[in-house]
């Protein structure tokens, strides 16, 4: 079932949610049914729990919460949005998944990549990707991109250091070693038609197997 779902990844300013609306745009003129949605987010409940994470007044958010949150959220959109598409044999593009829990919260937090993983088997009960398209650009970059984008919404992950940033490409880096078979590299500093076909290329080739 988790074959449809395909999940993509990156840090800041790695351009995730406009290719993810081409790649679908791409799928559907081929006759696929595709489902469109975010992490945290995606319908309702979840929505509601992105405000509260994302939340520049909640400074005082401790990171095992934060992960928490991050993972009930997944729950919920998981069991209320995804699951009935893939059901449905619909493609679900999914913009963010437990990768970002494990970079974000895992390694750059320094909870530790195993016990994010550990709360998050418990909200995803082994319903992985089957495919994770990881867009590649270092931090500095992906943030100069955030700072000249005046119509990107401003959250409390905006307020980090560019250490912070540089850990969670770190911890990218982590998994992409670990999970060779699902996590594709898509080097995301180029003209965005080239990442578009670059991200489309994979996609083909795994749906095509």
């Amino acid at each position: 079932m988790g074959n449809n779902f395909i999940t993509l990844e990156g840090g800041e300013g790695a351009g995730k949610t406009t290719i993810l609306h081409l790649l679908s745009e791409k799928l559907q003129a081929l006759g696929y049914d595709v489902l469109t949605t975010r992490e945290p987010g995606g319908i309702e409940i979840s929505e509601k729990i992105r405000n509260i994470i994302l939340d520049t007044s909640h400074t005082e958010m401790e990171k095992r919460t934060e992960a928490l949150l991050y993972a009930a959220a997944r729950r919920q959109h998981l069991v209320e949005k995804v699951l009935p598409a893939l059901e449905n044999g619909k493609i679900v593009l999914c913009d963010r998944f437990i990768d970002s829990s494990l970079a974000y919260q895992g390694y750059a937090r320094g909870i530790g990549m195993d016990e994010v993983y550990t709360i998050n088997q418990f909200a995803i009960q082994q319903c992985m990707p089957g495919l994770t398209l990881f867009f590649d650009i270092k931090p500095e970059k992906g943030l100069q991109r955030i700072a000249s984008n005046n119509n990107r919404e401003r959250n409390r992950l905006d307020m980090e250091t560019l250490s912070f940033h540089q850990m969670v490409y770190e911890g990218y880096s982590k998994l992409r070693e670990r999970f060779p078979e699902r996590i594709k590299t898509i080097n995301a500093d180029q003209q965005l038609d080239k990442v578009v076909a670059d991200a489309w290329n994979n996609i083909v080739e795994y749906i095509s197997k």
